[in-house]
């Protein structure tokens, strides 16, 4: 896998990473940092995004795809942790799955990245698709994939380990044309050359990230 873990979102703090990752939903880390730097200008706290105009932030944020639902979101998440909060991110899952546009991959992101605290493991469709090509899950669901990861790893390689599930996937374990040849993990992967469609059995075998 890759050496260096680490998020591909640029953000400043936990409240742009909460607001970044929200917008990455059906989107590239890519194309939300394109927007970002203009909505944290305009917006940079939760107060302002809270009392930012519907339609001006569609407008900022409109290549990220669906774009209404998330404009909605972003600003009633901000409002919430306005009021309940005082603007900042809550540190539990809990929590932060009581915002809108909030479930536990983008819980995991903001706990795991902003704070350092190993609530769970990532798992977006790349690391859904890692995974299940290396053996490590017979699941398809993120709950029960992320339950199983966390099975298989210790916790203080939980952080960690999402993200480089994320980035093997992104770089190197496509979806339609997976890099076996030039993968560190084809040696202990079950699925090294195998057409992708028919991957995924699972096992119990535990794994060093």
């Amino acid at each position: 896998m890759l050496p260096e873990p680490r998020c591909e979102l640029a953000f400043g703090n936990a409240f742009e990473l909460l607001v970044a990752t929200i917008l990455s939903a059906q989107s590239t880390d890519k194309g939300v940092n394109r927007v970002t730097p203009e909505l944290f200008r305009k917006y940079p706290t939760a107060p302002a995004l809270a009392g930012a105009a519907q339609d001006d932030v569609e407008k900022i944020i409109h290549t990220t795809g669906f774009f209404r639902q998330k404009a909605r979101s972003i600003r009633e998440a901000s409002r919430i942790l306005a009021e309940r909060y005082g603007g900042e991110v809550p540190r539990t899952m809990d929590e932060l799955v009581q915002l809108p546009g909030v479930a536990r991959k983008t819980a995991n992101v903001v706990l795991g990245t902003a704070y350092g605290i190993a609530s769970g493991v990532t798992v977006d469709t790349h690391a859904t698709r890692v995974s299940q090509r290396l053996g490590l899950t017979a699941h398809k669901t993120p709950t029960d994939i992320e339950r199983d990861l966390m099975a298989l790893f210790p916790a203080e390689q939980w952080i960690e380990l999402g993200h480089r599930l994320v980035l093997h996937g992104r770089y190197v374990c496509t979806a339609r044309a997976p890099k076996c040849g030039s993968c560190g993990l084809s040696k202990v992967c079950p699925s090294a050359g195998k057409i992708p469609s028919a991957l995924g059995q699972g096992t119990e075998r535990r794994v060093s990230p």
